[in-house]
């Protein structure tokens, strides 16, 4: 019998799905410099930061996105200085993107500001013991995310 503190597994799921979507939509808006690009294109960013090189049709894939969608990304991230763009030295027809060092600056911007604001928030909202539960959340939350 559950009691009426407890709460069953999918009422877990649905109100970790509510808090984790509005925290995400709070840090979207926590940073001026984000607000300059769309989501895709801060992923897109953050992509080529963790794996250095990509070519559009791989980032394409890996946003879930039509090639002619990020297309329009590289194009627009390119226009802003933020990526670099280099024809691949295996096929000719190839270009494979890498952050350029503004967009690099970008990305540590946005992180920072989000990072900021977080920080702000956790201090002046949680108790010692609060942040210590948070803490131990993060690996089960790590394994949510990898989870497929």
């Amino acid at each position: 019998m559950i009691s009426r503190y407890e709460i069953t597994e999918q009422q877990l799921a649905s109100e970790l799905r509510t808090v984790v979507s509005r925290l995400i939509r709070k840090l979207r808006v926590k940073s001026e410099s984000a607000s300059l690009l769309s989501l895709t294109e801060r992923s897109t960013l953050a992509l080529l930061d963790q794996h250095k090189t990509l070519l559009p049709s791989e980032m394409a894939a890996m946003e879930k996105i039509t090639t002619q969608s990020m297309s329009q990304i590289v194009n627009h991230l390119a226009e802003l200085g933020y990526i670099n763009r280099k024809t691949s030295g295996i096929d000719k027809r190839k270009c494979m993107i890498s952050l350029s060092k503004k967009g690099y600056q970008v990305l540590l911007q946005v992180r920072s500001e989000r990072d900021e604001w977080l920080t702000k928030a956790l201090k002046e909202t949680c108790s010692p013991k609060e942040l210590r539960a948070l803490e131990r959340a993060i690996v089960p939350l790590t394994r949510l995310v990898d989870y497929e």
